[in-house]
């Protein structure tokens, strides 16, 4: 019987039988890759009587989860507390961002405390990453450098040295001559991963993957790679910005609402334990018209960033809505609120909002706070430069409750902000940490109390 070809689409992973121009699955064109099958493969036979049996779950061996750290306190805290051995991590990040970097400062702090450290490069020689890991104070003596991108050399030299930790940089580079697409084909990444996946698993080594990511910033390749992988992490931020924030979307052994900040200098990547100043740095010190302060949540951290709203009459025949950092929606909700509640007439204006560091905001509690911004640069009104509001906004104007709204008032407090404008049903106490909290029930009273006649 001959070999049958079957074409997979490298963005969504859909299979077809013949190649077309444009994906059926993602609409997405010229992304069909050829993957021939193997006829000589047979069906497996039945192992039942000497392969594992099922077990109930009373009766399994108790295990304790063991970590160890990867030398960054940030990145440990987004993997949950360390990285776990024989899990496979994988990072994706547009080019340039410092995911090698990091990658690279991480192999070298592991190798001087934790043990043997594998770094291999599909993309960089050997001569390019060691002047990186001399310019990043990551020579150690333990960490090896290997400039390959077949993956059975690979696996051959992963075995001899037994690693604590292998970094492949990157997956898309690695190849098995056994399947004859190219190297970042569908095909050629799904069989390199799983054959990463078994060496972790098989020697309880922990593998970091790098990945490379699309225009639309997804992970490139086929999804079915995420669902592989133990832990799927995103390296965030714009290449002109010092800020990157580190984020993760999936992770077997941890939660997913912790994100990692760092600062791009010099020297490499530098951990921020203190993100919430970094972000208010350039915070103005007088009042000024169309900023707010809000605390948010991303996990167990409480961080403060800044609101920055600007409304003016627009040049154009529909009104322009631009955001960065928050859901263009939210935006168009909130400024329906303002002219039907509040009786503010943006309809002819333009507005901008923008989030100070490029953090993205997703949860609702920042609503008060773009609100308030938009009063406030629409009625040209300073709002007080050490005053903070979070609150959610109803449909009907009213200012709904958040959650861990104690830990957002204590973080507030400790950078020197001394009233916050928080829900009337929060049911607090008038003062918190040294902060006086001002309570608002609807969004009209909000903007009475925080704009300055």
């Amino acid at each position: 019987m001959a070999n049958k070809s079957f074409f997979y689409c490298q963005s969504c992973g859909q299979k077809s039988l013949r190649w077309m121009g444009r994906c059926p699955g993602c609409g997405e064109w010229n992304t069909l890759f050829e993957e021939r099958g193997n006829s000589s493969v047979g069906r497996r036979e039945s192992s039942a009587s000497t392969g594992p049996v099922p077990l109930p779950i009373t009766e399994l061996p108790a295990l304790e989860e063991e970590r160890f750290s990867t030398g960054m306190l940030e990145l440990d805290r987004v993997l949950g507390g360390g990285a776990v051995p024989g899990s496979v991590i994988l990072l994706g990040g547009d080019p340039g961002i410092g995911k090698s970097t990091l990658l690279l400062q991480v192999a070298g702090r592991v190798a001087a405390r934790q043990g043997l450290v594998l770094y291999v490069s599909g993309e960089e020689s050997v001569s390019q990453i060691g002047l990186r890991a001399t310019r990043l104070g990551a020579v150690e003596k333990s960490l090896f450098i290997l400039a390959e991108s077949e993956i059975s050399a690979i696996e051959d030299h992963a075995s001899q040295l037994n690693p604590r930790l292998l970094i492949i940089d990157s997956i898309q580079t690695m190849y098995n001559p056994e399947v004859s697409s190219a190297p970042g084909s569908v095909s050629q990444v799904r069989e390199c991963s799983a054959r990463l996946m078994r060496l972790a698993k098989g020697r309880a080594m922990s593998v970091f993957l790098v990945g490379h990511v699309t225009k639309d910033g997804s992970l490139a390749g086929p999804r079915v790679l995420e669902h592989m992988v133990d832990t799927v992490l995103y390296f965030e931020g714009e290449r002109h910005q010092m800020f990157r924030i580190l984020r993760s979307v999936k992770n077997r052994f941890g939660s997913t609402n912790e994100i990692g900040v760092f600062e791009m200098q010099e020297q490499g990547l530098a951990e921020v334990s203190n993100p919430s100043s970094l972000f208010l740095m350039a915070h103005p010190s007088g009042a000024v018209a169309g900023a707010v302060v809000v605390p948010i949540m991303e996990g167990t951290r409480p961080l403060l960033v800044e609101i920055q709203a600007l409304v003016c009459a627009t040049g154009f025949s529909t009104p322009r809505r631009m955001t960065a950092g928050i859901d263009h929606n939210r935006l168009a909700l909130l400024m329906a609120v303002l002219e039907k509640r509040v009786g503010l007439l943006m309809g002819s204006y333009d507005a901008y909002v923008n989030v100070v560091g490029g953090v993205r905001v997703d949860e609702p509690a920042v609503d008060l706070a773009v609100a308030l911004a938009l009063a406030s640069s629409f009625r040209d009104a300073p709002l007080d430069c050490r005053t903070a509001a979070v609150g959610e906004i109803g449909l009907t104007g009213e200012i709904r409750p958040v959650s861990a709204l104690e830990r957002r008032i204590r973080e507030a407090g400790q950078l020197g902000f001394d009233r916050c404008l928080v829900p009337a049903a929060s049911h607090t106490s008038a003062r918190l940490g040294g902060v006086e909290l001002v309570e608002v029930e609807t969004l009209a009273a909000a903007i009475g109390i925080a704009l300055r006649a």
